[in-house]
């Protein structure tokens, strides 16, 4: 049997989304395992606890996709209504189910502090004609619907309860269900390309990518991220087909492409480090510590990194990096020299193999005509060589930390 794409629509039900008590973090969890198995997210919806918005929204989503997935408002206050109006649309009754019972007892069993009353046992009706699908860690039942073919859950929205069910029940059930193909994602990171200069180098090549493999753009922080998602029933000839058009991408692109795995740039510096058997060390001004922060981020980051001296201040870089007055005074904080002496000092301070530093005008204000705001001074030292480039990120601060970040990442990465 051919495989068919099967789409899914996941809505999340509760008011405190739709003011920003809480982040939705249920959606991003499900598409991801989702995606996994082959499934397609068709749309992501968020409404208010209302049966007609609840009503309206199964309809909608019906329409669009095979799969509906609810989570929230299945709680056993009043303003919990999922339950009652998914009956109310599939025609059937609140009924009582004593294996549901049964499972809300053994929870309280298991948690003596917690007294059993009439809400709590009220979660135990459940509409008539549906499969209700026991929660082990809550007191709200999961229940799934069928109509024409498609598939409709009903799963509690508090996280650990939702991911339980959908490792455990939900999505085998659905793969169970529906015959779904193969979907594979490869990632290509580049670096140097304006988003719009890359999509005019590689548009020859995108026009030619076979219909079954679809190409996103995922910009962030100098970085962008192509990524090439591709849907066939045989895997081996899917895992041939995007390989092959790696390949040609390669060609283009050549040494722009900094790496071939959605993997973070600290942790692929992290992972050449390591394997090499080399300490790093950091002196940052601009950067305020973001690039010592992002090594840190990386478990068992002390097998590569030695530390840092954030050196904010010329009286920091002097008395502790031993940056010369001289350097200063002649061509300022924001210059090669000054940086190449930050890097080497910091190493030698700190007895690392390889060092980077940072130095630069983050803004938004103490930019000048020949050092406008955005300019940053990066150097990256070694015992046999200190590479140093300038760069021009911008006029937002934030910005300008993360991309200057990013880039002495990718100058260490060079150099090791």
């Amino acid at each position: 049997m051919k495989a068919n794409r099967v789409q899914v629509e996941v809505v999340t039900i509760g008011d405190e989304i739709l003011i920003g008590q809480i982040v939705d973090t249920n959606s991003a969890w499900m598409a991801t395992e989702l995606n996994k198995c082959g499934f397609e997210l068709a749309q992501i919806t968020s409404i208010h606890d209302d049966e007609k918005h609840i009503i309206d929204s199964l309809n909608l989503a019906l329409e669009r996709a095979d799969i509906v997935l609810f989570t929230g408002g299945i709680g056993p206050t009043n303003d919990d209504i999922t339950k009652q109006t998914l009956a109310k649309f599939f025609n059937t009754k609140l009924v009582f189910d004593e294996a549901v019972s049964q499972n809300i007892e053994q929870l309280f069993v298991n948690r003596p502090t917690l007294v059993l009353n009439e809400l709590t046992r009220a979660q135990a009706m459940v509409p008539e004609h549906c499969t209700v699908i026991q929660n082990l860690v809550g007191t709200a039942p999961i229940t799934w619907f069928e109509k024409a073919g498609k598939v409709i859950v009903s799963m509690p929205g508090v996280p650990y309860e939702m991911k339980q069910a959908m490792s455990l029940e939900i999505i085998p059930r659905l793969q169970n269900f529906f015959k779904t193909p193969v979907l594979l994602h490869k990632t290509v990171q580049v670096y140097g390309y304006p988003e719009s200069a890359l999509a005019l180098k590689i548009a020859d090549w995108e026009n030619q990518l076979p219909k079954y493999i679809s190409l996103a753009y995922l910009p962030n922080s100098g970085i962008i991220k192509l990524r090439l998602s591709g849907l066939l029933d045989d895997m081996l000839a899917l895992e041939f087909s995007i390989n092959q058009q790696v390949d040609k991408l390669s060609q283009l692109l050549g040494d722009a492409i900094v790496a071939y795995e959605d993997v973070s740039i600290q942790n692929l510096v992290g992972d050449l480090l390591k394997e090499k058997g080399l300490m790093v060390a950091t002196a940052e001004s601009c950067t305020g510590g973001n690039i010592a922060h992002e090594f840190t981020l990386i478990p068992g980051s002390s097998e590569f990194f030695k530390g840092s001296i954030v050196a904010y201040a010329n009286e920091i870089k002097t008395n502790v990096l031993q940056v010369s007055t001289e350097s200063l005074t002649q061509y300022g904080a924001v210059s090669q020299s000054v940086v190449e002496q930050m890097a080497e000092g910091v190493r030698k301070l700190l007895k690392a193999d390889i060092a980077v530093a940072t130095s630069g005008i983050a803004g938004p204000a103490g930019g000048a005509l020949e050092k406008p705001v955005g300019t940053v001074w990066i150097a990256v030292s070694s015992a046999e060589v200190t590479l140093s480039r300038e760069f021009r990120f911008g006029s937002l601060r934030e910005q300008n930390i993360l991309r200057a970040t990013q880039a002495a990442l990718l100058m260490l990465k060079e150099i090791i």
